[in-house]
Order: structure tokens, then C-alpha cells, then sequence
């Protein structure tokens, strides 16, 4: 057995590892997780996964996450396809400054921006609404999908977008018919990694929801009691929380890899 094939035997391990624990604990009681240690549950149980879908406020923390990564993957994938195009395209004054500045707000954390969004939500009535938290998310994301599609499309030769008006096609035809088409990788891993961002993020999402729209990564904050952590129903939904991920990755895979080709991810 060759040594890069013993690393990477040993690299599946280290990543599985603890994917496979959390199931195992999803499928325990907290009496067995909390005594000896076992690799296979000895009272194989699904009372965590039923009292998941049994509680209304569990699956509705999943359909609130899902409104919200939704709404804020569209929105940020509509801002930055042409801003993206203009830094691509065009050469102004500042361009490159204002590309930085756009990418320093990535940069910077969540807890920054939580009490001016607070207030400004409140005041015009979104607070506690899957649009707060989809448009504070889109801070965020927006500079990271600029920079990730403005990598795309500058490996487009502008050769097209001459010959597309050369024959006659308007702007917006020729962006929507002709120019995405070649760049679909590019929004592909735009859209993982927003996605991503939003499903996982918890300060934004606790602090600009209460009740009506909490999202499930705070709703999974309630296994936390004075009776202590419910280690069985927080692994279920960890597994839970993992699958809508582990299928968006399954079906932009092939542009995930594009993206590390040009170097954008």
C-alpha cells in the first residue's frame, strides 16, 4: 500500500469519524451516551428523531432556515452576477479600492453589524421575519459571490461580449441567454457558499428572530436545561441540520472543483 493512499485511508477516517458518532448518539438514549462507552447502541432507539417531527417547533425551525437561505441566496446571487460583471469588464477610478472595501465587510464579524440591524429591523417592522435575517446575511455573501464570480467571469474572453452586440443582442439578452450559460460553475459554488453561510450562522439568525421565524440552529439551543444537555435530541438534530448541506455539495460538486481549478475557492 503506497503511502499517499495510507493518507488519504487515514484522512476518510479523521472526517468520518465524527459524523458517524453523531449518528450513534442520535440513535442512544441519554442514560447510554452519558455511561460506557460503545461503538454500536445497545437499545437502538428512534424516540430522539420522533420527538423532532413530533414538536412543532422543530420542523418549523427547519422550514424558517430553509425561507431565509433561500430568499438570501436569490438576493445575493442577484446583486453581485453584475456587480461582479463590472469589476470584470471595467476599469474606473477606485475600482480596486471599492472591490477592497467590498471584501473587508466580509471580513469583518456578525457582532459588528447586530445592533444597527436590531434597530433598523425593528423600526420598519421586519424583525422577527425570515427577510431580516435573509438581508442581513446578504452583507455577507454579496462580497463573497462578487469575488468568487468576478474570478469566473474575467476567464471569459471579451471577445464574446463583442461579437454578441456585434449581431445584435441587447444587454440583457445577451447576460441572461449567453454570457451565464458560461459561468454556471461560478454560480454554482456562489450559491454553496451563501447557502452555507446562512444555514450555519447563529448570532444574526437568534438575535433577529424570536419566535415566529427562529431558524432550527437556535431552535437547537433548547436542549439546554436544568435537567442538563439532551445529548440524544441534539444529535438528532445535528444529523438533521447536516443532510440539506450534504446535498447541495452532491449536486455542485463538479463546479466545486471547477472553483479550486481557477482559484477562486
Amino acid at each position: 500500500m503506497t503511502r499517499r493512499r495510507i493518507l488519504l485511508i487515514a484522512y476518510l477516517i479523521f472526517v468520518i469519524v465524527p459524523i458517524y458518532w453523531l449518528v450513534l448518539m442520535s440513535l442512544k438514549t441519554n442514560e447510554e451516551i452519558l455511561g460506557a462507552f460503545t461503538l454500536f447502541p445497545r437499545d437502538l432507539t428512534f424516540d430522539n428523531y420522533i420527538a423532532i417531527f413530533t414538536d412543532s417547533s422543530w420542523y418549523r425551525g427547519y422550514i424558517n432556515s430553509l425561507t431565509y437561505v433561500a430568499i438570501n441566496t436569490a438576493l445575493s446571487l442577484t446583486v453581485a452576477l453584475p456587480a461582479a460583471y463590472a469589476f470584470s469588464r471595467y476599469r474606473f477610478t477606485g475600482d480596486k479600492h471599492l472591490f477592497f472595501w467590498l471584501l473587508t465587510n466580509r471580513m469583518a464579524p456578525p457582532a459588528v453589524f447586530l445592533l444597527p440591524f436590531f434597530q433598523l429591523y425593528s423600526s420598519v417592522g421586519l424583525f422577527d421575519t425570515p427577510w431580516a435575517v435573509a438581508m442581513a446575511h446578504t452583507l455577507f455573501n454579496v462580497p463573497l459571490a462578487v469575488w468568487i464570480l468576478e474570478g469566473f467571469m474575467s476567464a471569459i474572453p471579451r471577445e464574446i461580449d463583442e461579437m454578441a452586440y456585434m449581431d445584435g443582442y441587447r444587454f440583457p439578452h445577451f447576460f441572461v441567454r449567453i454570457f451565464l450559460p458560461l459561468i454556471r460553475s461560478g454560480i454554482g459554488v456562489a450559491a454553496f457558499f451563501c447557502f452555507m453561510f446562512s444555514w450555519v450562522e447563529l448570532l444574526l439568525a437568534r438575535t433577529l428572530t424570536t419566535v415566529d421565524s427562529k431558524p432550527i440552529v437556535a431552535t437547537m439551543t433548547r436542549t439546554v436545561s436544568a435537567s442538563g444537555m439532551d445529548w440524544g435530541l441534539l444529535s438528532a438534530a445535528g444529523v438533521l441540520t447536516i443532510i440539506p448541506g450534504a446535498l447541495v455539495i452532491w449536486f455542485i460538486r463538479n463546479n466545486i472543483a471547477k472553483g479550486f481549478a481557477l482559484g477562486r475557492v
